[in-house]
């Protein structure tokens, strides 16, 4: 299975910070938030790649990085340079696909989030089901949900469907950048695309392919942590606690 992940974006509501440094690379407890997530997600022992998808504006940083890493990771550079001229998450996944000639169950990951329970958990969830896949956590509040993707599921946890910024939420289960693609089902992202498939946000595959295949949703066990601002990024570097396994 490879991993890739998505760390193609420019973070600009965390500018001065990084707007010359990659989000996912930024440290806290004393390790980047890339370490935090394939540290964890080693100890699967199903993944045997990580591809990291970047911009041509931090292409360099992320490969000295990958470079001293003991693991097996491959960082790819999407071409992009500013905000205004970036593919999209979609795309990037494509990219990735094309780029390395990919024909493996997948796991895609945004590269700057962080959790505290272990992705492991996700990936068996992944296994049993023998379906493609996304987390899902429950999030109350209105304004929220219509800022993020939401799930309609059945009684058995399969997806109905998927709505990106919905103005009238079907439910309440959050969808977090998280996702478990068989190989299969990836074959379908030229037919998306083809189709008129959104392509920034990464859930919006998800949300047209669910209406294709099966897909299910873990709901996850603990909390996720989205540095989506400075004051943010401050907060968690003071209070993350790590993964409990």
């Amino acid at each position: 299975m490879k991993c890739i992940i998505l760390a193609a974006g420019y973070a600009t509501r965390l500018y001065p910070l990084t707007e010359n440094f990659p989000k996912p690379l930024l440290e806290v407890k004393g390790k980047t938030i890339l370490d935090h997530l394939i540290e964890d997600i080693e100890t699967s022992g199903l993944i045997d790649e990580y591809i990291v998808v970047s911009n041509h504006k931090f292409f360099e940083i992320f490969k000295s990085w990958a470079d001293e890493s003991k693991y097996n990771i491959k960082v790819i550079d999407d071409g992009s340079t500013t905000n205004d001229n970036r593919l999209g998450a979609v795309k990037d996944i494509k990219f990735a696909i094309d780029s390395l000639n990919i024909d493996d169950d997948c796991f895609v990951i945004a590269g700057d989030n962080l959790l505290d329970f272990s992705l492991t958990k996700f990936l068996d969830y992944a296994k049993s089901k023998k379906s493609s896949c996304v987390m899902r956590y429950e999030l109350d509040d209105i304004t929220k949900l219509r800022r993020t993707g939401v799930l309609e599921l059945d009684s058995n946890d399969k997806v109905l469907s998927m709505e990106e910024k919905p103005e009238n939420p079907k439910s309440n289960y959050a969808c977090p950048p998280f996702y478990y693609y068989l190989s299969k089902d990836l074959k379908l992202i030229n037919e998306a695309l083809e189709e008129g498939c959104p392509f920034d946000a990464p859930g919006s595959l998800i949300s047209w392919m669910c209406k294709k295949v099966d897909v299910h949703a873990f709901l996850m066990p603990g909390s996720r942590y989205d540095i989506g601002n400075l004051e943010s990024y401050e907060e968690i570097k003071k209070n993350y606690k790590g993964i409990e396994r």
